[in-house]
C-alpha cells in the first residue's frame, strides 16, 4: 500500500542532494495522455451502458479492460507499451489520481448515507456483513490450502498464502457498490442503505484482516501486535469520529460559512478534513478509505455544509475522478495470462468459490436478520461485487512476495467479473423486491422534502428590538425548530451614531447595551428549542440597523424572520423604513409577523388553534401551506385553507352561470391538492370555498371563526420604495384582528 501511496520514495525520484526535480517532461505528457483517453474510452462506455439500461460503471471497468494488455495490447502492443509503459514510476503518477477517485467517491457516498437509517439497520447489516465476512473467508482458506503449488510464489509459505486468498474472497468494493446504487437510483432505498452499511462493515473487517494478513506476511510469524494495532486503530477513529469529530466539523463549517461563506468555501474545507480523516486512517493501519467516508456522513449532517457544494463535488466524482478510477482498476487486467487451461480452469473455480462464498454468507445474514428471500438475494448480489479493493489487495500480495502473476491475474479478474454481475443481478433481484408502507412513506416524504420550501431551511435570523411582534415571530420559529432541525441566530442590530461627549457616550453605551440585553432576552424567553437545534445570540454594529441586518443575512441564511413593529410604521411604508428595506433587500425568503398581541400581557405565548392561509394556487401560497402545516402539526392547530372566487356584479354580465361553476370546480381542486401538501407534514387540514371580494372576505371569515393566526404568501414588489405585497395583502395585514404572518419570496 505504501508503495502505491508514495509513488516519488517507492520509485526513487528523490536526489541525495540539490533541490527536488520537477516532473519530466516525457512524464507529464504520458500521465495527460493517460488520464485523457482512460477519461474518454471510460465515459463514452459508460454512455452507451447508459443506454442499454446498465449502469455506466460497467462500461467504466470495461474501459479499462479495453486499453489494457488485454484488448489494445494485443491489437498494437508497441503503442499500448508507449501510452502505459510498464513503469513504477508512471504507474505510480495514475495510481494517485486513482486513488483521489476512490477517496472522492467515498465522501460522496457518505454524504448521501442516512446514518440514523443504518442505526436503525444496523443489527441486519452487522449479521449480513459477518455472514458476508465469514463464510468467504473459510471457503478461500480452503481453497489456498488445496490449489497447486505453481500457483503460489512461496509453496513454503501457504497458510501466509491461504490468508491471502481468504481476505481476497471476503472484501466488497463499497465504491463500486455505491455507484451501482447510486446509478439505479436505489441508495435511498431501504435496501440499498442496508446494502451500503453492511459493505462498510464488511470493508472494515476486511481491511482490518489485510492489515493483520500483511503484518503475518512481513515478519513471517503470527503477530499479536499487529493484530491488536489494526482492531485497535479502527475503534479509535470511529470513536474519536462520533464524538469529537462530529463536533469539530460542525464549527468548522460554522467558521467557513461565517467568516468566508460560499459554496467554494464549504467545499475546500470538506475535502481538507476528509483528507487529514484519510491520512489518519491511513496512519493508523488501516485504510485511508474509511476517513474519507466517515468525514462525508459527518459533513452531511451538519446544517453548515452547503448543499450546492456536495452537488459540485458529486458532478466533479461522477464526470472525473470516479470514471478514472474505475478504469484504472481494468487496465490491471491481462486476460491473456489466463487462457492457458490450467490457468483458465483453475480462474473458473476461483470465480465460483469466490460468489459462492459470498451470496451464501450474505443470504444467510440477510434472512437472520429479517430480511425476505429476495432481498437476501439483493444483498448477494451487491456486496458480491469486489471491485478495486480486490485489486489493491492482489497488488498488495504481490509486493509481498505472496502472489505470482498468474494468481494475481485470477483475483484481477474475478475483482472485474463480479463487479460486472452486480448491476444486472441487483436490477433483476430487487425487482423482485416490494416495498413495504414504512419504506414507502418514508421515500414519499424524503421526495416531498426535496421539493420542500420549509424543508431546505437549516439557518433562521431572527433580528429583534423586543416588543410582542417579535416575541410571536419568535413563538413560531420555535414551532418550526420542533419539526425540523434549525440553527436560530438572534440578533440585535444597533447603528453607529455621531461621535458623543465621552460621559454621555458612556452612559449611552450602557442604555444600549442593556437595551441589546432586553431585546434578545425576549426572542430567547420564547424559544426552547430542541436539542439538535441551536440558538446564537449576536449584538452588531454598523451605519445603519438594515444595513446591519443585510449583512449578517449574506452569510448564508435560509430565512429571516421579522416582527412588523407596525406601532412604529413610516409615512410611504408598509411596516417601518427598516423591514421595508430588508424585506426588499434580503438574499432569501423572508417572515414578517404582524402581531395584535399587547405588550402588557404577563405571559406573551400565543396558542394557536386554527390557522387560516388563503391560497390561488401559486407557488407563494405553497410556501405558506407548508409553514403553517408545520406549525400545525407541532401545536395541533387546524389549518384552513381558503379560496375566494371573486364574483363581483361586473362578472356576473360578463360571464354566464357555467364559467362562475367552472371556477368554483378549479378552485375546488386548488384547495384539495394544497391540503394534501399540507397533510403530509402532519398537519390536520381543511379547505373551504368562499364567495366576494377576496380580501373581506378572508377577514370575515378570520373573525367569524375565531383564526388564530394567518398565514400569506406572496412575491415582493417595489412600488415607489415601498414594499408592496398587492393591495388584497396589504387590506389583510392592516384589517385582520388576529396576527399575521407574510412569507415573501422575491419575485424575478
Amino acid at each position: 500500500m505504501n508503495l502505491l501511496l508514495n509513488p516519488l520514495l517507492a520509485s526513487g525520484a528523490l536526489p541525495e542532494k540539490g533541490l527536488i526535480k520537477p516532473l519530466g517532461h516525457h512524464e507529464l505528457l504520458l500521465v495527460l495522455l493517460e488520464l485523457a483517453l482512460l477519461l474518454l474510452v471510460a465515459r463514452g462506455l459508460g454512455e452507451f451502458m447508459r443506454r442499454i439500461k446498465l449502469p455506466p460503471v460497467v462500461g467504466e471497468l470495461l474501459a479499462g479492460v479495453l486499453l489494457g494488455p488485454s484488448v489494445f495490447g494485443w491489437i498494437l502492443p508497441n503503442l499500448q507499451h508507449h501510452i502505459f509503459p510498464k513503469s513504477q514510476a508512471q504507474s505510480d503518477l495514475l495510481s494517485v489520481v486513482s486513488w483521489l477517485g476512490v477517496l472522492f467517491l467515498l465522501i460522496v457516498t457518505g454524504l448521501e448515507t442516512d446514518l440514523n437509517l443504518i442505526v436503525r439497520k444496523g443489527k441486519t447489516a452487522l449479521l449480513i456483513s459477518l455472514g458476508g465476512i465469514i463464510i468467504p473467508f473459510a471457503t478461500g482458506l480452503g481453497l489456498g490450502w488445496f490449489l497447486p503449488d505453481n500457483f503460489l510464489a512461496n509453496p513454503e509459505q501457504r497458510l501466509i498464502f491461504s490468508l491471502f486468498i481468504a481476505t481476497a474472497m471476503s472484501i466488497s468494493a463499497v465504491p463500486v457498490i455505491a455507484k451501482v446504487l447510486m446509478d439505479l437510483k436505489l441508495i435511498r432505498r431501504d435496501i440499498g442503505q442496508v446494502t451500503l452499511a453492511a459493505g462498510m462493515t464488511d470493508d472494515t473487517l476486511g481491511w482490518i484482516l489485510l492489515s493483520v494478513v500483511s503484518g503475518l506476511a512481513t515478519s513471517g510469524k503470527f503477530d499479536f501486535p499487529t493484530v491488536f494495532r489494526s482492531i485497535g486503530g479502527a475503534v479509535l477513529f470511529l470513536g474519536i469520529a462520533f464524538t469529537l469529530g462530529r463536533s469539530l466539523m460542525t464549527r468548522v463549517l460554522r467558521w467557513v460559512d461565517d467568516y468566508i461563506g460560499g459554496p467554494t468555501a464549504s467545499l475546500s474545507a470538506l475535502l481538507v478534513m476528509a483528507l487529514s480523516a484519510a491520512a489518519f486512517t491511513h496512519t493508523l493501519g488501516i485504510e485511508a478509505a474509511l476517513g474519507a467516508f466517515v468525514t462525508g456522513i459527518l459533513a452531511g449532517q451538519s446544517p453548515r455544509f452547503s448543499r450546492e457544494a456536495g452537488l459540485t463535488l458529486e458532478l466533479i466524482t461522477a464526470g472525473f475522478l470516479a470514471p478514472i478510477f474505475f478504469a484504472t482498476a481494468g487496465l490491471k487486467v491481462d486476460l491473456l495470462q489466463l487462457l492457458s487451461p490450467q490457468t483458465f480452469v483453475v480462474g473458473l473455480i476461483v470465480l465460483a468459490i469466490a460468489c459462492f462464498g459470498k451470496f451464501t454468507g450474505a443470504y444467510i445474514g440477510s434472512r437472520v436478520g429479517g430480511l425476505s428471500h429476495w432481498e437476501g438475494i439483493a444483498m448477494g448480489s451487491g456486496m458480491n461485487a469486489r471491485g478495486a479493493m480486490e485489486i489493491i489487495v492482489a497488488t498488495i500480495g504481490v509486493s509481498l512476495g505472496v502472489l505470482n502473476p498468474q494468481m494475481y491475474s485470477i483475483i484481477v479478474m474475478v475483482a472485474i467479473v463480479t463487479s460486472l454481475m452486480a448491476p444486472p443481478l441487483l436490477r433483476w433481484s430487487l425487482s423482485k423486491v416490494s416495498i413495504g408502507e414504512e419504506e414507502a412513506q418514508r421515500l414519499e416524504q424524503e421526495e416531498l422534502a426535496s421539493r420542500s420550501f420549509i424543508k431546505r431551511i437549516r439557518r433562521v435570523l431572527v433580528p429583534t428590538q423586543g416588543g410582542p411582534n417579535v416575541r410571536l415571530a419568535a413563538q413560531l420559529v420555535n414551532h418550526l425548530a420542533q419539526q425540523n432541525s434549525l440553527e436560530v441566530t438572534a440578533l440585535y442590530a444597533k447603528s453607529d451614531q455621531q461621535p458623543l461627549r465621552k460621559s454621555v457616550k458612556a452612559i449611552a453605551t450602557a442604555v444600549k447595551d442593556n437595551t441589546a440585553e432586553t431585546a434578545i432576552a425576549a426572542v430567547a424567553n420564547e424559544m426552547n428549542l430542541p436539542s439538535d437545534s441551536l440558538l446564537q445570540t449576536k449584538v452588531e454594529s454598523g451605519q445603519n440597523k438594515a444595513d446591519v441586518i443585510l449583512k449578517e443575512a449574506n452569510k448564508g441564511y435560509d430565512l429571516i424572520v421579522l416582527g412588523a413593529t407596525g406601532n412604529q410604521r413610516s409615512r410611504g411604508s408598509l411596516f417601518n423604513l427598516l423591514v421595508d428595506r430588508v424585506v426588499q433587500e434580503a438574499p432569501c425568503a423572508t417572515m414578517v409577523v404582524k402581531s395584535n398581541l399587547s405588550a402588557t400581557e404577563p405571559s406573551g405565548y400565543h396558542k394557536l388553534g386554527h390557522i387560516l392561509v388563503p391560497t390561488s394556487g401559486n407557488e407563494y401560497s405553497l410556501h405558506a401551506v407548508e409553514v403553517a402545516s408545520t406549525i400545525a402539526a407541532q401545536t395541533g392547530a387546524t389549518v384552513t385553507l381558503v379560496n375566494v372566487v371573486n364574483r363581483t356584479q361586473r362578472e356576473y354580465v360578463l360571464f354566464e352561470e357555467q364559467t362562475i361553476h367552472s371556477v368554483t370546480d378549479i378552485a375546488k381542486q386548488i384547495v384539495q391538492q394544497q391540503a394534501e401538501v399540507g397533510r403530509g407534514f402532519g398537519a390536520e387540514v381543511k379547505t373551504a370555498i368562499l364567495t366576494g371580494i377576496p380580501e373581506f372576505e378572508i377577514i370575515k371569515y378570520a373573525h367569524t371563526m375565531q383564526v388564530d393566526l394567518i398565514v400569506l404568501g406572496s412575491s415582493i414588489q417595489t412600488i415607489t420604495g415601498r414594499v408592496f405585497f398587492g393591495h388584497r395583502a396589504d387590506a389583510i395585514l392592516n384589517k385582520a384582528h388576529c396576527p399575521v404572518a407574510v412569507i415573501t419570496i422575491r419575485s424575478n
